[in-house]
């Protein structure tokens, strides 16, 4: 055969082919709407794996994925959501640090007690068991997101010999932050996006957390969707619980923890004027305030978010040998 004749075939076979592609991807889509929660889950698994992340401790109190290697870095969503809140960071982390990201009690494919304890100073706790299991002893790196911000923070003026420095992203517990818009109904209705009575309501509740849109499988949104509404009456005592617990300001008035503080300015769930209160607490502390994002800084522009948290973590390290090189001197 000809190298033309050769040719031929081979542009033939390119409709075909399209073709082929085109009715998978109707087959999947279909399959997402027949069946959304295995497609969910496959989705969500094939993405951990995408992302370097492997799933450990499903029977353990805290589930959590693990990926990388280096120094321990831990990283905690906030309320009504999960662990996987941080997957799509994770590439940008792991060839630099190892990564755990644990579910909290009450929420993704952790344990849900009706009559358990869930307020920031029982979480700490449960964050302090996670670390004596899967940490091992020293000093870690932590981070949260929002209800997962006010939790770390809490852990590290609670347990400063623990924590080597901390990653605040649009992090609750102080009055400033929780002077939004969406607590100031909560307080007065008792209505939050963030409880989701109704699959319906998922959607809305999604808006007011992201400004920068960011892809949601429809298996995936429709499988949380599904469980935050069967969540909602315990999630509903989670949060007066949480809304209950005091303020960091009223516990401290100087954190002598290492952090970096983000905030989306276009944060509609807790006030971005909640930067400025954690900088007064926080003597040795960095902030950063991410134009045209949201609540959720590490979903909106995980790829930004990851490089402004490596440039601190190498600052600290340059400082940190400084100081070794000045006390070998001395």
């Amino acid at each position: 055969m000809s190298v033309t004749s050769l040719s031929l075939a081979a542009l033939l076979s390119v409709p075909a082919l399209l073709l082929l592609l085109l009715l998978l991807l109707l087959l999947l889509l279909a399959a997402e709407r027949v069946a959304p929660l295995p497609m969910a889950r496959a989705a969500m698994a094939l993405e951990r794996a995408r992302c370097g992340l492997r799933r450990h401790g499903a029977h353990e109190a805290m589930p959590y994925l693990q990926g990388g290697a280096g120094e321990v870095l831990v990283l905690v969503h906030g309320f009504g959501a999960d662990k996987d809140n941080f997957t799509r960071i994770a590439p940008y982390l792991t060839p630099h640090y190892r990564v755990l990201l644990p579910d909290l009690p009450g929420f993704g494919e952790a344990g849900r007690d009706p009559q358990g304890q869930y307020s920031i100073s029982d979480q700490v706790e449960h964050l302090r068991a996670f670390l004596e299991r899967h940490a091992g002893p020293g000093p870690v790196h932590l981070g949260g997101n929002s209800m997962g911000g006010f939790i770390v923070a809490q852990f590290a003026a609670r347990y400063p010999e623990r924590v080597a420095s901390l990653w605040l992203l649009d992090a609750a517990g102080t009055a400033a932050a929780q002077d939004s818009q969406a607590l100031r109904g909560y307080r007065d209705s008792g209505a939050l996006p963030l409880l989701v009575r109704e699959e319906a309501d998922f959607s809305q509740m999604l808006a007011y957390s992201r400004h920068r849109r960011f892809f949601l499988p429809y298996a995936v949104r429709t499988a949380l969707a599904r469980r935050a509404a069967a969540d909602f009456g315990l999630h509903e005592k989670i949060m007066q619980q949480v809304a209950a617990s005091p303020l960091l300001e009223q516990q401290y008035s100087t954190l002598a923890t290492p952090a970096l503080i983000v905030w989306g300015e276009r944060d509609r769930i807790l006030h971005p004027a909640g930067a400025a209160a954690l900088a007064a607490l926080y003597a040795d502390h960095h902030s950063i305030m991410m134009a045209d994002i949201g609540h959720l800084p590490m979903l909106e522009a995980p790829r930004q978010c990851a490089a402004d948290y490596r440039a601190f973590r190498l600052q600290l390290a340059q400082r940190g040998a400084a100081a070794a090189r000045l006390t070998a001197s001395a």
